[in-house]
Order: C-alpha cells, then structure tokens, then sequence
C-alpha cells in the first residue's frame, strides 16, 4: 500500500516533503519501525514521540505522521491530532477487520473481566472461534497473547482484529475501559453489541468527576449504529439496577435489552440460592427461564452472569447453550480465586479495587463464613486518591479486621497512601504492616480454623510496582507460602 493510500481515511492534512513511497507497516513505537514503516508520533505522559522523529527515519521509516515541526529527510503529514489520525490509518490499512466478525464490547466499573469470559465461554460453546482482548491478556482462537492495558490503543487493537480476522474468528468480545474510550482508542472499532455492567467510584484522577466518568463510558453506546440493519441489528445491553443506563439509552440509537435482579427489565434473576458451592437462580427472558447452577459465588456474579446471557441472548445463542457453557465455568483468575489448603481457613484472592466491589466481596464471604473475616487491603500510587478512605471505610464495617497494606505504590511514599486511608477510619480499629508480604503472613498466621481471609486489590496480578521497579510478587503464591509455613507449625 503506499503513503497515499493510507492516508485516504485522512480527511485533511498537510505533506511536507513530496513523495508517494511504498508503505510496510504502521508504528507508534520508533523501536519497532523497520524499512519502508509510517512513523506516528504521539505525545504521551513521559514520551513525546516527535522527539524520535529522527532515529525513526534513521530505522527506515518512509514517512512520518506528526502534530508539531520536525525535520527529517522523509515525508512529514502532518494533522491535528495524531491519536486521531492513528486510529484512522490503522482501521484502513488493516482492511477493517471488525466488519468481518461479531465483536461485543463490555465497560463498567467492575464485573468486565469475568463477564468477558463468561461471554467467551458461552461463545466458544455455541461452536464459534473466539477473541478476547482485556485486563488479564488477549486470545486469539487458541493463542494466548500477554497485555499490558485492559484496552490497547487503536493501533495496537487494528494489528490485533487483523490477526483475529486471519485466523478465523466469527465472534469477539473485548473490555473497553473509560480511559480508552475518552482517548479515542477504540475509534475506527465496530461493535455489534455493547454491555454496561455498573458504575461506582474509580478512576477520578483521571477524569476528576463522576459525570465525566460517567459520560466517558456512554461513548460506547453513542457510537453504536444508527442504520438499524434489520440483517445485523445492533444492541444496547443495559443494568436496569444501575443508574446510568438511563443515560446510556437515551445516548445510543442501537436496540436495547436490560438485564437486572431488583429493578423492571428485560432479562432478569429471581430464587436467588448463594451457596459456598456456588450460585443457583432461575433466569427469565422473553419466551422463556431457564434455571442456573453456576460454581461463582456471590450476588455480584449473578449480575455478571445476567450480562453474558443478555449478550449471548441477544447474539442469536440458545438458552440451552447458554445455560450448558455458564454452568461449565468454575471461576476467573484473580477472581473470588480461593487458594486451597487443608486448614480449615478460606482464603480468597480477589482483583476488588474500587469500595464497591470490596463491599461486594466481604458481603458475599460474610454468610458463607463461621468464624472470623480478615480482609487485607491497599490502594495503588499515582491513582484516584479520594477513593483511598472509602476503601479502609469498606474493609472496617464489612470485615471483623482489617490489614492496610501497600498495593502498587508506583512513585508515592506508601506510608503516605495509607494515611489517606487512615483518614477514612478514625475510630475504626485496624492494622498497619506496609509491606503486602508480611500483612498477608500475618493475617493467615492468626486465622483459626473457619475464618476467611481476603486478600484484595491485586488479584491476578503477578508483580508489584515500587518507584520505577517491577517486582515479581503473586498474592496467590505468597498466601500458598504463608499456608505452608503455618502448616509446619513454624507460625
């Protein structure tokens, strides 16, 4: 393809340097261009890419896409937002892959990761080859490919639906997050269907308030189809419990379907059983119910559940299917992931970052324990700091003791984030022990058989950030060390 062919999906720009040559590749990373790539700078937070403008071309680039005045031997278009402009010329070079394949998106506070692979699931039993793009990494068919971000950016998700579309795949689904939706990297993305599992607190450093957060996550319904194809419909999947789905169907043109437990909908739950075995509940749908006897635990989860079936539901999948694929699925990893051990003690890995998903957590172990609940909590450096004192706030009124402790402080002084949560607590007894390590041995070390210990926060996470260091550190793994230590009798 050459340069001006590429550039076709670029309504207006400006060429300094004439030339037409012939384009390899795409890059938004000059370490990865390579003889005959288009070189896109973007202006990160610590990177502006027009500074390796240069060594680009010295690399081989072709042609460089820029904002700002550079000057190079090569090419130079130059446009007003080069993030814009990337997601254009890569949806384009690319061929549009997501026209080749049904591709649900999911956004919401909490529940993406485990409706996504609930939704997954009940996609590869219904006989299709499958896509997943989120927070734990992506797949392709059979392939398992690592991620660093919930939502890639547009470049990286074009190269990505391109090789979904080369190996096959009919049916994809993705977590969409805020940050990515308000960036514009899923500009250029065509959903079918787009599900909304719930809105509380995260993420303010970033957008400062909670009607941005909120507004940041309705662009995905804003941007589903108005041309109301009768051959391929598009649709809305809404928590009626929740809200913002008021706000998010009157943003999107598309059909919708709701889905809840408390509120009227389309789609909902009734005979709620929670059990330590798991969750059962009819599920009623137009035409029909259909009862569940789902190995995930917790009232949240049937919320997660009702979301992949809506999804599935309206994606054309049998009930039947459905209800054979949800009932397969025993549980997510970093998810309510309990580790297991011969003592009597329940202790539960769990991703809860956000006051409402902690709650969700302790409320779910709370009637399923008969002696003690000890929770271990942090917050994450360089994030939303107002969210820190809620967090304690949650871990004091819904566990019997509470142990703050470092998460990822990243560039904060962690004594300082846990004074932000001590501020929550005043007159709330709790523990201090920064260092995750030793909380985590000390709380299993004082559990007596019957006590559930949940270890929050990280989840599947494998490492820890301190400073600008990357530490391997697995909750999983050190609450396995802890048990084992306990079990010798050296506690």
């Amino acid at each position: 393809m050459d340069l001006s062919t590429v550039l076709a999906a670029v309504p207006f720009y400006q060429q300094d340097k004439q030339g037409n040559p012939a384009i390899t590749s795409i890059e938004n990373d000059h370490r990865l261009v390579k003889e005959g790539s288009i070189f896109i700078c973007i202006k990160g937070y610590t990177f502006d890419g027009h500074n390796a403008a240069e060594e680009a071309v010295k690399k081989g680039a072709a042609a460089i896409i820029a904002e700002r005045p550079i000057q190079v031997s090569v090419p130079v278009i130059y446009v007003p937002e080069t993030k814009r402009a990337m997601a254009q010329v890569a949806a384009h070079f690319y061929g549009h892959p997501t026209e080749s394949f049904h591709l649900i998106g999911i956004t919401g506070t909490n529940g993406k990761t485990t409706t996504s692979h609930l939704i997954e699931h009940i996609l590869r039993v219904n006989g299709e080859t499958t896509g997943l793009i989120g927070t734990m990494y992506m797949k392709i068919a059979n392939d398992t490919i690592e991620t660093k971000n919930t939502t890639p950016e547009s470049l990286t998700l074009q190269k990505t639906f391109a090789k979904m579309k080369n190996a096959g795949v009919t049916s994809a689904v993705m977590e969409v997050s805020s940050h990515a939706l308000y960036e514009g990297r899923t500009n250029g993305t065509k959903f079918d269907v787009a599900v909304f599992t719930n809105l509380t607190q995260d993420h303010l450093d970033f957008h400062k308030t909670m009607e941005e957060y909120r507004m940041a996550k309705g662009l995905l319904f804003a941007r589903l189809g108005n041309s109301f194809r009768a051959e391929k419909p598009s649709f809305a999947v809404l928590n009626a419990d929740d809200e913002a789905s008021a706000v998010y169907k009157k943003m999107t043109a598309a059909n919708t379907v709701t889905y809840g437990i408390y509120q009227k909908a389309d789609i909902w739950a009734e005979n709620i059983r929670l059990t330590s075995e798991g969750t059962a509940f009819t599920i009623n749908y137009p035409g029909g119910f259909i009862e569940i006897k789902s190995k995930l635990a917790g009232q949240f989860n049937v919320y997660n559940i009702l979301a992949a079936f809506a999804a599935g539901f309206v994606s054309g999948i049998e009930p039947n299917t459905m209800k054979t694929a949800l009932e397969q699925v025993a549980g997510v990893a970093g998810r309510f992931e309990l580790v297991p051990n011969n003592q009597n003690i329940s202790v539960i890995v769990d991703y809860a970052h956000t006051p409402d998903s902690l709650i969700n957590v302790l409320e779910t172990v709370r009637p399923l324990t008969k002696g003690r609940v000890l929770v271990i909590i942090g917050c994450g450096g360089d994030r939303d700091k107002t969210k820190r004192p809620l967090m304690a706030q949650a871990a004091c009124r819904y566990a019997d003791e509470a142990i703050f402790t470092s998460d990822n402080p990243r560039s904060e002084d962690p004594a300082a984030i846990l004074a932000d949560m001590k501020a929550g607590v005043e007159n709330e007894p709790y523990i201090v022990i920064e260092d995750r390590k030793q909380a985590i041995y000390s709380a299993i070390e004082s559990a007596k058989p019957g006590d559930s210990i949940v270890i929050a926060g990280k989840g599947h996470e494998t490492y820890q950030i301190i400073g600008k260091e990357v530490l391997h550190f697995d909750d999983r793994e050190v609450a396995k060390e802890a048990l084992l230590h306990k079990e010798g009798g050296l506690a």
